[in-house]
């Protein structure tokens, strides 16, 4: 196994993993206090580790479609950890903003209008990706929940970044899958069943009772 440092420092930031300190239910952050684990911090900081995570195995189902962009978000991620955590980051998120905005409207450009929702799946990657949205979408409803105690949080534009950042994933979805499915809508769905239904007893009733020379017609519709 080999370890790739994107930021190499001047010391280790992990030296060991089990450490036994959270074994009462808590957890020290960033700005040095101890916070239950059911704290709305921490449930910020577990989502953008999840997120994480099934970025991380997008980037693997992806291949090289997009994968090093993927890398650079995964990294901002840390970055909206570290202000979660009561930390600090040196990020420039309006730029960050613009810039997967563009991306996004890029991307969306050379994809044909969608006339109806998207049922999501398309493929192992597309449906990975999709799977990243709504999980960044959770932790974007995360950050909110803790920005109400957190003022910190309600003041920084990380939280817009998540916001295009989901964005950003269902549009790279598209362009992942290898075809797509709409949704067609309940009611439509249930008319359709009961056709096919009507239509299949129907031919079962002609062919039981039809003469040898041929099917009868479909009986008229009884009057309203």
């Amino acid at each position: 196994m080999t370890v790739e440092e994107e930021a190499p420092g001047n010391r280790n930031r992990i030296d060991r993993v089990t450490t036994r300190q959270g074994d009462g239910g808590e957890t020290m952050l960033a700005d040095g206090r101890r916070y239950r684990k059911g704290h709305a911090a921490v449930e910020l900081l577990g989502t953008l580790d999840e997120a994480n995570s099934w970025l991380g195995l997008l980037a693997v189902e992806a291949d090289d479609q997009g994968s090093e962009q993927l890398l650079a978000i995964q990294s901002c991620l840390f970055d909206a950890g570290a202000i979660a955590a009561g930390g600090n980051s040196a990020v420039d998120w309006p730029a960050l903003i613009t810039d997967i905005e563009a991306q996004t409207a890029a991307l969306n450009e050379a994809l044909p209008p969608l006339r109806e929702f998207l049922l999501p799946g398309g493929g192992r990657a597309a449906a990975t990706a999709h799977l990243a949205r709504t999980v960044v979408r959770r932790a974007e409803r995360a950050w909110w929940r803790a920005a109400d105690e957190d003022e910190r949080l309600r003041g920084s534009a990380a939280s817009v970044y998540l916001n295009r950042l989901s964005d950003y994933l269902f549009v790279y979805a598209r362009t992942l899958a290898d075809s797509e499915r709409l949704w067609r809508g309940p009611v439509r769905a249930a008319q359709r069943t009961i056709a096919t239904t009507c239509s299949a007893a129907r031919s079962r009733i002609v062919a039981a009772t039809a003469p040898s020379g041929g099917c009868p017609p479909a009986p008229a519709r009884d009057p309203p």
